[in-house]
């Protein structure tokens, strides 16, 4: 039975979707006293046979305190005028994932987010943890979280 179990679990593995992968990089700038801008560059990877389809994409920041925020997502051209405008960004290393973008089956992607929090650049840059959640049009949540 347990045999039976294992090949059946084993053998439709990658029908299961699930993403995995990590945050690369964090870049924070002040927009003022109290609000800063947090881009992500993150790379995912889909083992799975079936596509994933943003729906959703959301950072969420735990602070010295221990006190979560979640940012007010930046749009794909947002973060692109933002990367024109402001070099002490750095440079602009990979495309935005917004909604409706895709991962395919088997396939690895560096890509970037970036949202707005309320909360000073000092305060992030002493940050515990940031979170990115994704989400697919089925449900299927992946979070990857900074080392």
């Amino acid at each position: 039975m347990a045999i039976a179990v294992s090949a059946i679990w084993f053998g439709t593995k990658s029908a299961h979707l699930e993403l995995t992968g990590n945050i690369l990089k964090v870049r924070v700038l002040a927009l003022g006293e109290k609000a800063s801008l947090v881009v992500v560059d993150f790379r995912v990877t889909n083992p799975s046979a079936v596509r994933f389809v943003v729906n959703d994409v959301r950072l969420k920041l735990t602070a010295p305190t221990g006190n979560t925020a979640e940012g007010v997502a930046a749009s794909r051209s947002d973060i692109d005028k933002l990367f024109r405008a402001q070099k002490l960004i750095g440079p602009h290393f990979n495309d935005v994932l917004a909604l409706g973008d895709l991962v395919g089956p088997g396939k690895t992607l560096d890509r970037m987010t970036g949202a707005r929090f309320e909360v000073p650049e000092s305060a992030i840059n002493q940050r515990k943890a940031i979170v990115l959640r994704l989400e697919d049009v089925d449900g299927t949540v992946a979070e990857l979280t900074e080392r």
